[in-house]
């Protein structure tokens, strides 16, 4: 057992020391649930429930969880010793900044749903709305309208800004951007207008 206890130390150290050269690469994956999550809270939709698989106890002996481990470490270490290191990360959208901005964009939904059912407002390509035909409001509503457009994207581009920072990534800013103008197209409804990536307006 003294081996064992030799070798694991070792190996644990060695991991350790190599964890250090990690890089954390954009989690694409985990950042399209958190935006499929805000995006469909937003527009009322059903939350998208984003868990972890729970790893379940099992009946194994002490000596032979300690042998899994081991080859669990080693294989690890290995892995990070011929390959180059790299890792991805969770996305945390559970901060007050988030929740706030969360809130208020929900809050506006319901005052923007009638324009995007019109045609009067659309989705742009870098995950923003813009009004795309100004006849389409009434006249006396054209200010108010222009005012819901310009205050959600302000708090748009805010939301996008603080999920990057509140994950001590701000450089992610811009695939967070990306990932989110994705996911609103997806989720909004039917016979939304939206921008492709060459600017051109299309329908839902």
């Amino acid at each position: 057992m003294k081996h064992k206890s030799i070798l694991s130390s070792s190996l644990f150290g060695l991991a350790l020391s190599a964890c250090v050269t990690i890089n954390i690469y954009f989690p694409a994956a985990a950042a399209e649930d958190a935006a499929r999550v805000i995006v469909r809270d937003v527009l009322n939709e059903e939350e998208v429930e984003v868990t972890k698989e729970k790893q379940e106890p099992n009946d194994q002996s002490n000596v032979e969880s300690f042998d899994s481990l081991t080859y669990v470490v080693a294989g690890a270490v290995l892995n990070m010793l011929i390959s180059p290191a790299h890792a991805e990360a969770d996305i945390n959208i559970n901060t007050p900044a988030i929740g706030a901005l969360r809130n208020s964009l929900k809050a506006r939904a319901g005052a923007l749903k009638p324009h995007y059912a019109s045609g009067a407002v659309g989705l742009t390509s870098n995950a923003n709305v813009q009004i795309r035909d100004q006849s389409l409001i009434a006249l006396k509503d054209r200010n108010q309208v222009k005012k819901l457009v310009a205050d959600e994207n302000k708090e748009r581009g805010a939301l996008y800004a603080e999920i990057a920072r509140a994950n001590n990534h701000p450089e992610w800013e811009d695939d967070i951007r990306s990932t989110f103008a994705r996911v609103w197209i997806e989720e909004v409804a039917a016979g939304t207008w939206y921008q492709d990536t060459s600017g051109s307006w299309t329908q839902k």
